[in-house]
């Protein structure tokens, strides 16, 4: 008898081991396995591109292309060197003819379109299909549809509807992003200011494979408002911390956009802020992971960046979004593309690199190592057009924080990089990590970690040791 019972609790513990789920990145089974940090080198990043609302896929020929507004598309070998294979304007690049012509259904809803809008590649059934959206600014008359090809560049024909709006009640039809769930699901995630954001399920397969399974706008994942979006909505998902994130872009796209996020164990929701709250409920909600900003001793500040997208390479993930630059208290009227790299904390939340993506990875770091001066700056939690702005703060091995000689908060690392850093009431949870860092042209340990819960303070901090 006591063998059997010996025997159930055996069985009983090693299915409660099983069911614990850790937050590392996938292929760090064991923490102690894991390298120390090592620097990455100078990169060559080449000249600047320019794709508004970019949307990333890597093709079957191994290259990854950034689809974006206006015809816009940027290509690159390794996520650091893209190069511009065509401008705002060259339709005839993706286009057979007039683009007007292929896409006369769209063109014949929406009058005087300029171009297209936020369009996303996907490749399904032996094709890419491209899903695009035809709008004028301010207006809700839109129109979503796709187009199709064999060739990652086109030329891509045979333009269907898949979704139009017009009822000043109901969501925007533009920005679609098309995506697979965990279970094999298709759905299309859309939507801007006015209603928010919605999600329909698409056709997975069959002759019907990417059209919409029901009539309707779908379901309402954001709340929207006329003043502060949200729009531009990615979907993605985490087999290990076994959520998905919705990640949205708040306010204009010429001054204080800024990137937000939530999350949910299902694609289609609900998705939930840091403190649990729905963000279909409430406006202005999701947590925010970086708005306009400027490190001390940078020549100049960053703003606008927003309407990005999400791949994963080698169980990395990487952001591809758009960016403005500072001008005075302004925000310039030119953009550039930029690549970040994505962490998650050990509570699973999202956390963005304070420095574009330059071929670093996690390693492992200590207390002594990561200790010095630091530029630290605090994110807004509002969707002000006015910039964050660092400070000098030295973290100490002895793990305090000091601000101009007074101590200031804690701070401690743990699991090889994840760094818990305490301010007051506030906990904030991130990752160290050793970047490039190209406004000083030197390699660095830089932090990114966002707050535990709500806080006047700010929602994400990013930090670049001196």
């Amino acid at each position: 008898m006591k063998r059997i019972i010996f025997i159930l609790l055996a069985a009983i513990i090693a299915l409660y081991l099983c069911a614990c789920e850790s937050n590392f990145p996938e292929g760090d089974d064991d923490m102690d396995t894991i390298s120390a940090f090592e620097f990455p080198k100078q990169p060559d990043f080449g000249r600047e591109v320019s794709v508004h609302d970019p949307s990333v896929i890597r093709a079957n020929n191994g290259k990854y292309y950034a689809f974006g507004s206006h015809f816009a598309v940027s290509v690159s070998d390794d996520l650091i060197t893209w190069t511009q294979y065509s401008r705002d304007g060259e339709a005839n690049k993706l286009y057979d003819g007039n683009w007007r012509t292929v896409l006369a259904n769209a063109n014949e809803y929406v009058k005087n379109a300029a171009s297209t809008w936020a369009p996303s590649v996907i490749y399904m059934n032996g094709k890419y299909y491209m899903y695009y959206s035809l709008s004028t600014f301010g207006s809700q008359t839109s129109f979503i549809g796709r187009v199709e090809s064999d060739s990652i560049i086109g030329p891509y024909t045979n333009s269907v509807e898949i979704i139009r709006s017009g009822d000043v009640n109901g969501p925007n039809a533009i920005d679609p992003e098309v995506f697979f769930d965990n279970e094999g699901k298709l759905w299309m995630v859309y939507g801007s200011f006015f209603a928010g954001i919605y999600i329909k399920e698409l056709y997975a397969s069959g002759n019907k494979i990417g059209l919409p399974k029901k009539d309707g706008f779908g379901k309402r994942l954001w709340m929207g408002n006329m003043q502060n979006g949200p729009e531009g909505p990615f979907i993605f998902y985490n087999p290990q911390t076994k959520y998905y994130y919705l990640m949205v872009s708040h306010a204009s796209l010429s001054r204080n956009y800024n990137m937000r996020v939530a999350r949910s164990k299902n694609p289609d929701g609900p998705y939930v802020d840091i403190d649990g709250n729905n963000v279909s409920d409430i406006q202005n909600s999701g947590v925010k992971l970086a708005g306009n900003y400027q490190f001390a001793n940078y020549s100049t500040g960053y703003a606008a960046l927003g309407h990005n997208s999400v791949i994963k390479v080698d169980n990395k993930y990487f952001v591809v979004h758009h960016l403005r630059y500072r001008q005075g208290e302004n925000v310039s009227g030119y953009h550039n593309q930029n690549t970040r790299q994505l962490f998650f904390n050990e509570d699973g939340w999202p956390v963005l690199a304070p420095n574009r993506y330059a071929g670093e990875s996690l390693g492992k770091v200590t207390l002594e190592q990561a200790s010095g001066f630091y530029d630290l700056l605090f994110h807004t939690n509002d969707n002000l057009a006015g910039f964050a702005e660092s400070k000098r703060y030295e973290l100490r091995n002895d793990g305090s924080i000091v601000y101009e000689e007074e101590q200031f908060g804690t701070w401690e690392i743990s699991e090889a990089y994840y760094i818990t850093i305490k301010i007051g009431e506030d906990t904030y949870k991130g990752v160290v990590i050793p970047q490039w860092n190209n406004d000083l042209k030197k390699a660095g340990l830089s932090i990114t970690a966002i707050a535990s819960t709500s806080t006047t303070r700010g929602p994400s901090l990013w930090a670049n040791a001196v």
